[in-house]
């Protein structure tokens, strides 16, 4: 029987090998969402490089772990990603759900501007 480890990287995986079919070379805004914290980088595949970051802890204010702390860091990202001159990107869920955080992460990284 397989670890649960291993089967969130393998959904991973699966995700990412269908993202890399239709990237077209835009950089990859990946999620990743742990119980009390959420993190989001916009990585460039092509030079492994990544050109914009921000999580929940550095913002002191917010807990992490909810919905109003994934609003603030989808915008947070937004506006990091219009310094670096991104504009487009693709949307990397990881293993997880488009679902309560990382669907508010993600419409509200589309509210402030970053286009996927």
């Amino acid at each position: 029987m397989k670890s649960a480890r291993s089967l969130m990287q393998r959904r991973a995986q699966r995700v990412r090998r269908r993202l890399k079919k239709h990237a077209n070379g835009r950089p990859r805004l990946s999620v990743f969402r742990s119980s009390k914290n959420i993190s989001v980088q916009i990585i460039d595949d092509v030079t492994g490089q990544t050109l914009a970051s921000a999580s929940t802890l550095e913002d002191k204010k917010a807990n992490g772990g909810n919905v109003d702390a994934a609003v603030r860091i989808g915008k947070l990202i937004a506006e990091r990603a219009a310094k670096a001159k991104v504009g487009d990107v693709v949307f990397d869920r990881g293993p997880y759900l488009y679902h309560g955080r990382v669907k508010a992460l993600a419409d509200a990284a589309r509210e402030a501007g970053l286009k996927f």
